[in-house]
């Protein structure tokens, strides 16, 4: 945020009115989106996946990645 010469609420109030989420799920969905790509390309197993983006709850990142996607991450990996 300083580094845009803006504040961290004023970060936070651009980022929701550009994309319509907050800074936290913002955050997640690039992240799951690289998780998605990873798995697509079979870049290690969800596990090593879910921590290389980030993650550092295994069950969380299930639960996010079957959220947005509709399809377990090990689902999404197999097709």
């Amino acid at each position: 945020a300083s580094e845009m010469a803006l504040s961290r609420m004023q970060l936070h109030r651009k980022i929701k009115a550009l994309t319509g989420k907050s800074t936290t799920e913002f955050i997640r969905v690039i992240r799951l989106r690289e998780a998605a790509a990873l798995l697509e390309k079979r870049s290690g197993n969800v596990s090593e996946v879910a921590f290389a983006v980030g993650f550092n709850n295994l069950s969380y990142f299930v639960r996010s990645f079957q959220k947005q996607y509709g399809v377990s991450p090990s689902q999404y990996g197999s097709r």
